[in-house]
């Protein structure tokens, strides 16, 4: 089984690889213990489910993702780079994705909440609190963006919910055609939909 006090991290590393290359639903314990080499007893002693291990696995993934995100989308920043630094560290992601798996993968949030949808409520209920908490760095850049006058006044959840879904959206076609030339001018798309102003689009 290899090292007992690393057994959970590397079942949780596995799940990560398994749940965003696959799906939820073609994955099994065992095809996760293969991958992780760990005994499925020793499965079931850190984790009650696939489920269970579903939610603590992207909670780790979060965890190593979240002090990115602080970095793209640093206050000091203006706030159309923190954009394009999201945009632009998304389409490296995915390059580094299609090298390891073969294929894109988009966002392994996204396509497993539109997966599992409402069978699984620890599941749905913790991709909904991530995206959420991803949610939070688009209203404080869009808010800064009206406030020095780069994007037009609105409604601030309205413009973050419509920039998310052109962004998320793209993101999805570009897994479902497999093609990542369909995100390379990602930041751009998500600029124009925002009527960013000519100066800051092109800063």
């Amino acid at each position: 089984m290899g090292r007992t006090s690393d057994a959970d991290k590397r079942l949780m590393d596995a799940a990560i690889f398994l749940l965003w290359g696959e799906s939820y639903g073609s994955v099994t314990v065992d095809d996760i213990c293969r991958r992780a080499d760990v005994r499925k007893g020793s499965f079931y002693y850190f984790f009650e489910s696939k489920s269970d291990l579903a939610v603590k696995a992207l909670d780790r993934m979060w965890h190593d993702y979240e002090p990115q995100l602080d970095e793209m989308f640093a206050d000091h920043l203006p706030p159309m780079e923190r954009i394009r630094n999201y945009c632009q560290g998304t389409y490296a992601m995915q390059a580094d994705m299609l090298e390891e798996h073969g294929r894109v993968l988009g966002c392994v949030l996204c396509s497993l909440g539109s997966e599992i949808g409402n069978r699984d409520d620890a599941i749905r209920d913790k991709v909904r609190f991530l995206l959420d908490k991803v949610r939070s760095y688009w209203v404080q850049t869009i808010s800064d963006a009206q406030a020095q006058g780069v994007i037009p006044k609105g409604d601030v959840a309205a413009k973050v919910r419509c920039a998310m879904a052109v962004y998320e959206g793209l993101v999805a076609q570009a897994r479902l055609h497999n093609d990542l030339d369909r995100i390379v001018d990602l930041a751009d798309q998500v600029c124009s939909h925002l009527q960013v102003t000519e100066s800051a689009s092109a800063a």
